[in-house]
């Protein structure tokens, strides 16, 4: 990449900065701060990494990208806005009831795969888009799943990154936006980005250590990461929240309130290319290697039941009975549990089809996590299964 092309996503960064400013105090809410952190984490996967189809942004073979963060939607909101998708008009509606854009990103959007905001699950979400792409759909997309530094005090981050490197998925990458900064106080590691690095290499995950706000930096470790095979790996980006905003950068008790609108001024001196860049940068286009997938929804015809009036049978046995009889007729059933498989009677589906069932171990919040995911574009039909007292 040239040295313009780096100065572009600069750019570009600013400019989402700008957006996400202007958008959050139009709505008079919402959280600039925890957007302006990760600018350059967005701009360098949206328009130099990520392989996305803006005409058709749930494309089944494009790249994924879930924002677990989900409060920090408006720096995706411009993302989409610069890309030519969301009109100024709609970015500047944000949080308003007769607007599509949430202050989280729900699936209503043509753009969003998984409701995000309630911390600690997009990374569930994430490992069961890529456990699709991998085993599923064997096809090349990739999986990109933006974290804050917070929610990693979650313990079903850990269950995440803990089945993905079980599985090896080395099409997922994780971005840790460490900014530092929690709602009301410094997080449980601050800064200390090696700590959280080490966490992530303890669960399996390749981790790379960069500056968030070096767009070289993160170019190198998206090179890096497509380079590592059999592991997922993990980026600890370091960054401020709030970042580029004069006065408030790195302070607490920014969280989820709009900022000054002046601030922007300082901002767009920053910028190179003072003119609107909406539209402008180009995206790599997907490779079509996803297979067309049709899903039976409501029509799959599945063997009848074998029971003879009055025969009592258990509902977990006559359901494993069922999940195998489904999964002989839709080779995209895909059965999950978490280590209870001959207590559920989901181990006849697992018996019959090994290459339809997915062991989560006892985890189960990512069980469920993961099955979101597997379901996203229509690529399977996940059936969760588990004991719960």
């Amino acid at each position: 990449m040239g040295k313009i092309d780096i100065q572009q996503l600069n750019d570009m960064a600013n400019h989402l900065r700008i957006d996400s400013i202007k958008m959050t105090c139009a709505a008079k809410s919402g959280h600039p701060t925890s957007s302006c952190s990760a600018a350059e984490i967005v701009a360098t996967l949206f328009f130099s990494e990520m392989k996305i189809d803006k005409a058709f942004p749930k494309n089944p073979s494009a790249d994924r990208f879930v924002l677990s963060k989900g409060h920090a939607c408006p720096v995706l909101y411009a993302a989409w806005h610069q890309a030519g998708h969301i009109s100024t008009a709609d970015m500047m509606n944000i949080r308003k009831i007769s607007c599509d854009l949430e202050g989280h990103p729900t699936p209503r959007l043509d753009f969003i795969d998984v409701a995000t905001g309630s911390l600690g699950q997009g990374l569930s979400c994430a490992a069961g888009m890529a456990y699709a792409g991998k085993y599923i759909d064997k096809a090349s997309y990739r999986v990109y799943c933006l974290l804050g530094d917070g929610e990693c005090a979650e313990g079903s981050v850990w269950e995440a990154a803990a089945f993905a490197s079980y599985y090896k998925l080395d099409n997922l990458v994780t971005i840790v936006d460490m900014n530092r900064l929690g709602q009301t106080q410094q997080t449980m590691l601050g800064h200390d980005a090696e700590a959280l690095a080490k966490r992530f290499e303890s669960f399996g995950c390749h981790t790379i250590i960069v500056d968030g706000s070096n767009v070289v930096e993160l170019l190198n470790a998206y090179d890096i990461a497509r380079q590592t095979k059999d592991r997922p790996t993990a980026i600890v980006a370091k960054t401020l929240k709030g970042k580029g905003i004069v006065g408030i950068e790195d302070e607490n008790n920014w969280h989820g309130k709009p900022v000054p609108e002046n601030t922007i001024e300082a901002i767009e001196q920053r910028l190179m290319n003072k003119e609107d860049m909406t539209g402008t940068l180009q995206t790599k286009l997907p490779v079509n290697d996803a297979p067309c997938v049709q899903l039976p929804f409501g029509c799959i015809k599945m063997a009848p039941p074998e029971y003879k009036i009055g025969d009592k049978v258990a509902t977990r046995q006559a359901y494993g009975t069922a999940l195998a009889k489904l999964g002989d007729a839709c080779p995209r059933i895909i059965g999950l549990d978490g280590d209870t498989k001959n207590s559920t009677f989901s181990e006849n589906l697992l018996k019959k089809h090994p290459e339809q069932f997915v062991e989560c171990f006892i985890a189960e919040q990512n069980l469920v996590g993961v099955a979101v995911g597997l379901q996203c574009r229509d690529r399977a039909i996940p059936f969760a299964s588990a004991l719960f007292s």
